[in-house]
């Protein structure tokens, strides 16, 4: 695998490095030991897939808080979204930044997220699939989000929103 450092330092991309034969080609998309060399978090407590119908669905922001901050690697497995981190880290350098990348079932790019930053994403195409992997259990009562239109974090989404839930329009702005 490839480690890529994205301008919000913590976050990496990572591009899998496939071996190709007739068959067509085996690539490994998680290993602890390469996430350890590089003092990642590398466990993964839980697994989940989104799933979205329509292009232009927004899902986000969101984040757990402590004691149940969660880590997250972030892969688009059917069709592609516009993939977005802001740093909530109040200490960090890149604190209320953000970021977003293209992550499509094609490129086989992953969005490694640490803990402190919300997390959200738009669809590109209909009938698009997200997994995660995720270092903590969902809890609820740990459970926040900002709101994805937040002007302090002026977030430039591709396309207009077509779909966004009752919940993620209910987010507060942040106050730092």
């Amino acid at each position: 695998m490839k480690f890529t450092s994205v301008p919000l330092v913590g976050a990496y991309l990572i591009e899998v490095e496939p071996t190709f034969d007739e068959r067509g080609f085996f690539a490994r998309s998680w290993s602890s030991a390469e996430f350890g060399e590089r003092g990642l978090n590398r466990n993964v407590a839980q697994c989940s897939i989104s799933f979205n119908t329509k292009k232009g669905t927004l899902r986000g922001m969101h984040y757990q808080e402590q004691p149940h901050a969660e880590t997250k690697l972030v892969r688009c497995s059917s069709g592609a979204i516009f993939d977005v981190i802001v740093d909530l880290r109040p200490a960090s350098a890149n604190y209320c930044k953000w970021f977003g990348i293209e992550l499509t079932a094609a490129n086989r790019k992953m969005l490694y997220v640490p803990e402190g930053f919300a997390h959200g994403f738009q669809t590109l195409t209909n009938d698009t699939e997200v997994f995660y992997q995720i270092s903590e259990e969902y809890r609820s009562e740990s459970s926040k989000g900002v709101r994805w239109d937040d002007p302090l974090f002026g977030i430039v989404w591709p396309l207009p929103v077509s779909v966004l839930s009752d919940r993620d329009r209910s987010f507060p702005n942040y106050i730092p």
